[in-house]
């Protein structure tokens, strides 16, 4: 039988010290407990750090995009280094893996990535994924390492997200840690610090956002301590951290990917009778679309919204939004396949 799938993400603040230097004391704990997992598992670690362990080569660094660009190009092999260090003990190779938007959002890209990282778990090679800052477009950066390590959960069909923080999981507002969420709602999002770190891009705010999404794909996530002893391996155990339960989901590859891998372009505001159309899984007509909010060409993904700008579904579309704006009173115009879009 194929081995289920376990994705672990690093943020810079986890795996580094205030002054930004990596912690080689954690690097070597992530390769000691990856190490007794990869019999039972085909691992990908997503790890940030590259930004924050080059910027110290850079003259008065100042954050800003050509600096964090050049910093990532002297961090990347630093990182990778340090990882193939600490895994070499245990006979244990390591890749890199540096991912763009576009990896997702092409599927027949998507998919090579897919057998290239099964390729590499058939030799038993383990991937370290990060965003290829260095070339990455700002409009289509993904929003931090969070969303990259969801779409590889996602896209891959994990069954198991784990995500490291600097603390011990999701705290209630006397600071304990949650031990578990049923479900991600807006008064467990609440409980997120926005704050961020000064060294890394999210937040729990953004753990949070891309739990829920991968919960919502059938996908069991845990938020979880780096610095709590065996952190990794109590957290798969249930022992620490946050669990958050993983939702029914008898969605197919091809619609989850859909759902959380492809790029989105455009945005359609539809009225009460498209929603309810919608939501008996039916297609999309240009005669429930009040408005087109942001413009898409035919093959493109877009976002359809209600009345209150709610996201309802995404869909892949069959016309352009300017042909959609010509022919709007043709009722029988099809924007987006019932089998082109997912609810969400």
């Amino acid at each position: 039988m194929t081995k289920p799938i376990l994705v672990i993400k690093f943020g810079t603040a986890s795996i580094t010290h205030e002054n930004g230097e990596l912690d080689e004391t954690i690097v070597a704990s992530i390769a000691r407990q990856v190490a007794d997992l990869r019999e039972e598992y085909n691992i990908v670690l997503v790890s940030s750090g590259a930004v924050a362990a080059g910027k110290k080569y850079l003259k008065q660094y100042g954050g800003t995009m050509s600096e964090r660009k050049a910093a990532a190009a002297i961090g990347n092999p630093l990182l990778l280094s340090k990882y193939a260090r600490y895994f070499a003990p245990y006979d244990i190779a390591i890749a890199q893996s540096l991912c763009e938007r576009r990896h997702f959002s092409n599927r027949a890209q998507f998919l090579q990535l897919k057998k290239t990282y099964e390729e590499l778990w058939d030799n038993g090679v383990i991937p370290v994924a990060n965003e290829n800052d260095v070339v990455s477009d700002l409009e289509l950066k993904f929003s931090d390492n969070d969303e990259l390590a969801t779409l590889i959960a996602v896209g891959f069909g994990a069954s198991m997200l784990l995500f490291s923080t600097s603390v011990g999981g999701v705290l209630d507002r006397e600071g304990k840690v949650v031990p578990q969420i049923n479900a991600i709602d807006e008064s467990i999002l609440s409980l997120a610090d926005t704050k961020k770190s000064s060294l890394g891009l999210g937040g729990m705010v953004s753990k949070l956002t891309f739990a829920r999404l991968a919960t919502r794909m059938g996908i069991k996530v845990v938020i979880f301590g780096i610095h709590t002893p065996d952190g990794i391996l109590n957290a798969i155990a249930g022992k620490t951290g946050t669990l958050c339960l993983p939702q029914p989901c008898s969605m197919p590859a091809r619609k989850k990917w859909l759902a959380s891998g492809s790029l989105v372009t455009g945005r359609v505001l539809v009225d009460d009778g498209a929603l309810t159309a919608l939501q008996k899984r039916r297609s999309l007509l240009a005669v429930g679309v009040l408005t087109v909010l942001e413009r898409f060409e035919g093959g493109e993904v877009f976002e359809i919204v209600d009345e209150e700008h709610n996201v309802i579904a995404v869909a892949r579309a069959k016309v352009s939004s300017d042909l959609l704006s010509e022919d709007s009173k043709v009722q029988n115009l099809e924007i987006a396949h019932a089998d082109d879009i997912v609810l969400l």
